[in-house]
């Protein structure tokens, strides 16, 4: 593959298709959310029971994007997105069939997740930074509004879907149309990176011990920082369409603001790319900290159905760029080879704090019959995730930048 490539129209329209594929798979991780309600009652399940489904399709998430990840870098992500197809196509029809709440959750976790949708994040972040140079952090942002935009189109979608035809039979048509848009739109990326051809290694872009940590050393800090600032992040994400029931709202309004909520974060994480080339990927990632700690904190104060409109809108603003933010520092740090598993660690990280802060939201509402100490929990975890990037930051001062040409 030439180099010339790099920056190519060619690396535009494979980027086109990349954002299509993100939005398709996408589907795995919001449709668990809208779908929360309904089989809760239908297993007459607990707040946190009903949330279990959710924590296992983002850490199965997270696992496979490291498992696809070093997929991709040896052969190429074409063949991991071609079972992903397959698999969130196998896994949507297990999920609508499932007689319990343990074989939907084990099909969310593991088809769903970990062999569907993981494909669709990192693996195609991964993929767009070795396409682009002068464009990286643009690149890898639009890669991943992908997700967020499978955020904001499938909640109503499957609002409706269920609606019409009830959760199960959403579950097996949502299934089907993966299985029938993916597959070609995979082939269209049958082509290798730049230097990746024939497996051959890629240019070095990272030293041995980037800001002053061994690279092992420098991932586990990443790692810490992600699991910390998602935990904050999954309490408006997962559970604001329950939280809109609670309050006599009703699920629909809920599932409109999470719409809401992913859409202004595709202007986010967009805004967040433009930032990246032109400050780092370290200061990026601690600007959408501070911001996302201050919209969630609003979250303490204001309730009424029009606050909270204005408050998925805000919130979705200030933290939709977090998340692409640790991709461009990764491949700021680390070399180009390594660039899927780095990346793919670091996210599956995030994807913990996710499940985890999913899950615990939802245990921290069942024992306190509201969620403002949820809400609350969220603000203190963010604050760790401030602390530890500022200190990052810190330790960088002085220290170039380490992406290579």
């Amino acid at each position: 593959m030439s180099e010339e490539l790099v920056d190519s129209r060619a690396a535009w329209l494979r980027l086109a298709a990349t954002v299509a594929l993100a939005t398709l798979g996408g589907v795995g991780m919001w449709s668990v959310v809208v779908a929360l309600p309904h089989v809760q009652a239908e297993f007459g399940a607990t707040r946190a029971g009903a949330s279990l489904p959710y924590t296992l399709t983002m850490l199965g998430f997270g696992a496979g994007g490291i498992i696809m990840g070093r997929f991709a870098d040896r052969y190429g992500v074409m063949r991991p997105l071609l079972l992903s197809a397959v698999m969130l196509c196998v896994g949507y029809v297990s999920a609508g069939l499932a007689p319990s709440l343990t074989i939907y959750a084990l099909a969310q976790g593991v088809l769903i997740g970990m062999l569907g949708a993981a494909a669709c994040f990192g693996p195609l972040m991964a993929d767009a930074s070795l396409w682009f140079r002068r464009r990286r952090g643009i690149a890898v942002a639009l890669a991943a509004s992908g997700n967020y935009l499978a955020g904001a189109v499938w909640p109503p979608v499957l609002t409706a879907l269920i609606a019409a035809h009830g959760w199960r039979s959403a579950h097996i048509m949502v299934g089907i149309f993966c299985l029938v848009t993916m597959l070609p739109l995979a082939l269209l990326l049958r082509a290798r990176a730049p230097g990746q051809r024939g497996g051959a290694p890629l240019p070095a872009g990272g030293g041995d011990r980037p800001i002053g940590l061994s690279r092992n050393g420098l991932t586990v800090v990443l790692c810490a920082a992600g699991v910390a600032c998602c935990v904050a992040m999954a309490m408006p994400q997962v559970h604001i369409v329950a939280y809109c029931g609670d309050l006599g709202y009703g699920v629909a309004r809920g599932a409109e603001m999470l719409s809401l909520m992913l859409a202004c974060g595709i202007v986010s994480r967009i805004a967040s790319g433009f930032i990246a080339d032109r400050i780092g990927g370290l200061r990026t990632l601690l600007l959408g900290s501070v911001a996302q700690g201050l919209s969630l904190s609003l979250f303490l104060f204001f309730d009424g159905l029009a606050s909270l409109y204005v408050l998925s809108a805000l919130f979705g603003l200030m933290q939709g760029g977090i998340v692409p933010s640790y991709a461009v520092v990764v491949r700021e740090h680390f070399p180009a080879s390594e660039v899927g598993t780095r990346v793919g660690i670091v996210l599956f990280a995030t994807l913990i704090g996710m499940a985890f802060g999913g899950w615990l939201s939802g245990l921290i509402f069942d024992m306190t019959g509201s969620y403002f100490a949820a809400f609350l929990n969220g603000v203190a975890w963010n604050a760790v995730n401030v602390v530890i990037v500022t200190t990052l930051l810190l330790r960088a001062r002085g220290t170039p930048r380490l992406a290579a040409a």
